[in-house]
C-alpha cells in the first residue's frame, strides 16, 4: 500500500487506531481555535492578551490549512472532496485567517470551524450507539447518547445565533462580546428571558422571535427523548423458538422469520 492510501485511511476513515488518534488531535484542535475566538472576543483579556491570541489563531490556520491541503491530495477524486459538505466546511474554517490580511471583518468567519465539532461522532460510531439503545441494561446511557446529540446540535445553533447578534447590534446594545451574546441566545432559546440584554434594531428583535419560537420545541425534545427510551425499554420481550430472536410480549408472530410465537 502507498503512502497515499495509508495516509487516505487514516484522514477520512476512524476505524483504524490511527485513524481514531488523528480525529482526536483534530477535535481538540478545532475546539481549542473556537474558545480562542471567543477569548479574544472579550475587550479586557483581547487588550491583555491580544497577541497571543493572534499568534495561536496564526498557529491553527497554518494546521487546518495543511490538513484541507493533505485531504485534497489523498482523495481519490480531490474535486468530489472539494465541493463536498464537509470540503467547503474545511475550507471555510482555514480561510478567514489568510482573508483577514486583506479584510479584517472575515475574522467573524472563525465561528464556522465549530460546525467541525461533528466530526467526533466519527470516533463514537452511531452504530455502537444503535446496538446500545436496543439493550434493556443500556437504556439510559442510549438516552444518553441522544441527549448529548441534541445539545450539540442546540449548542453549535446557540454559537452561531449569539455571534451574529454579536455583529448585528454591537457594544453599543449591551452586545459587548461573544460570550455575552452566547448568554443571550441561551436565557432567549430557553424562554427564560432575564431582559438585562435587549435587541434594539428591527433584524435583532427578528431573531430574538425566532429564537423564542424554536425554544418550546427545544424544550419538549429531551423529554420526549428519555420517556420514548424508558417506554421501549418496559416493553417485555419473548425468544422466537425457531430463530432465537427476541420479539415483543404482545406479538403473535416472530418479526424476523414468521414462526407463530
Amino acid at each position: 500500500m502507498s503512502l497515499r492510501n495509508r495516509l487516505n485511511i487514516i484522514v477520512f476513515y476512524s476505524n483504524t487506531k490511527a485513524g481514531k488518534t488523528f480525529d482526536v488531535i483534530l477535535l481538540w484542535a478545532i475546539l481549542l481555535s473556537v474558545l480562542t475566538v471567543l477569548l479574544e472576543s472579550v475587550p479586557v483579556l483581547n487588550e491583555r492578551f491580544g497577541k497571543l491570541f493572534e499568534g495561536v489563531e496564526w498557529f491553527f490556520t497554518t494546521l487546518f490549512t495543511l490538513e484541507y491541503l493533505l485531504r485534497i491530495y489523498i482523495s481519490p477524486r480531490p474535486h468530489k472532496y472539494v465541493f463536498s459538505f464537509w470540503g467547503v466546511i474545511d475550507f471555510l474554517a482555514a480561510i478567514p485567517s489568510w482573508l483577514s490580511v486583506l479584510f479584517p471583518a472575515a475574522q467573524l468567519l472563525f465561528v464556522i470551524r465549530f460546525l467541525r465539532f461533528i466530526r467526533v461522532f466519527r470516533v463514537l460510531k452511531l452504530a455502537r450507539f444503535t446496538s446500545e439503545a436496543r439493550s434493556l441494561a443500556s437504556s439510559l446511557r442510549s438516552s444518553l447518547y441522544k441527549i448529548t446529540i441534541f445539545f450539540t446540535a442546540i449548542l453549535i445553533l446557540v454559537l452561531f445565533l449569539g455571534t451574529l447578534m454579536y455583529v448585528i447590534e454591537g457594544a453599543e446594545e449591551g452586545f459587548d462580546s461573544i460570550p455575552k451574546s452566547i448568554y443571550w441566545a441561551i436565557i432567549t432559546i430557553t424562554t427564560v428571558g432575564y431582559g438585562d440584554i435587549v435587541p434594539q434594531t428591527d433584524l435583532g428583535k427578528f431573531i430574538a422571535s425566532f429564537i423564542m419560537l424554536i425554544g418550546y420545541a427545544i424544550i419538549a425534545v429531551p423529554t420526549g427523548i428519555v420517556t420514548a427510551e424508558i417506554s421501549r425499554q418496559n416493553n417485555t420481550r419473548v425468544r422466537c423458538t425457531k430463530c432465537g430472536r427476541e420479539n415483543l410480549s404482545d406479538a403473535r408472530y416472530c418479526s424476523h422469520c414468521g414462526e407463530t410465537i
